[in-house]
This record gives structure tokens, sequence and C-alpha cells, in this order.
């Protein structure tokens, strides 16, 4: 009988790169934004293969899948032998770029009077008003 070979979450989070540091793995943990199997987990938590991982990191909730335990870090092209990303296309559009229009003032015109100040207002509520619907 072979044995099944785990890892504690936050050193496999840390592994395949979803944070910087062990230590911010752990924090998330501990803040209830890591999910084994749609349960909130401690750091400690061992993972095996075929665990599926949810990562909040607003705006964003990321899906993996465990292929393979890992303890040590690897390289970012690696990534892809140790977990499956199963995160949906709408979560990752999301994090697009919305491009915010800019307005122009022409060098040494001061600052802008109450009522132009208005008008800049009511162009940047429309921009945002049209992004909403």
């Amino acid at each position: 009988m072979s044995e099944e070979r785990t890892v504690r979450i936050d050193k496999w989070l840390w592994s395949i790169r979803a944070y910087k540091t062990r230590s911010l793995a752990a924090d998330a943990c501990k803040g209830n934004k890591i999910t084994v199997g749609g349960m909130s987990v401690k750091p400690s938590r061992e993972v095996k293969e075929g665990d599926i991982v949810t990562i909040k990191k607003p705006p964003v909730i990321y899906t993996f899948r465990v292929l393979a335990p890992l303890g040590s870090r690897v390289c970012a092209k690696d990534v892809h032998l140790y977990a499956e990303n199963l995160t949906p296309e709408e979560e990752l559009l999301k994090l697009t770029v919305k491009v915010m229009p800019t307005l122009a003032r022409d060098r040494g015109t001061g600052r802008p009077t109450k009522k132009e100040r208005r008008e800049i207002d009511s162009l940047m509520d429309e921009f945002f008003d049209e992004d909403d619907q």
C-alpha cells in the first residue's frame, strides 16, 4: 500500500507562487481567504493530490486543483505541473483595467474654478454610470 504524500496548505500556496511569502499565505488562511473543498482552513491543514483550493484575492476568486503536493518553491514556468488553474474566465476578466478618461488643462491656467470642477465631476459621473450598465 502506497503512502499518500501531503504538504501544509501555506507551504503549497507559497510553492506555487500564489503568495510572495509563506507568512502571507498563512495570514490568508487565518483570515478565511483560503478554502479546501469549500471549508475554511488553518495554515497547518494538509493538502493532497486532487484537492480543490479556492483563494480569495479581491477582486478575483481563484480556484486550483492540487496536482502534486510540493514543499519547495518552483519556477513560474513549472507551476502547471503542481497546480491546475480552474478559475473561470469571468473571474479573470475582473483583472482587466478600466481606462479612466483624463482631462487635459493648459499649462499655467491654474486650478479649476468651482464651475469647471462641477463640469468635471458630471463628466466623471457619466463615465462611471456607463460602465455599470
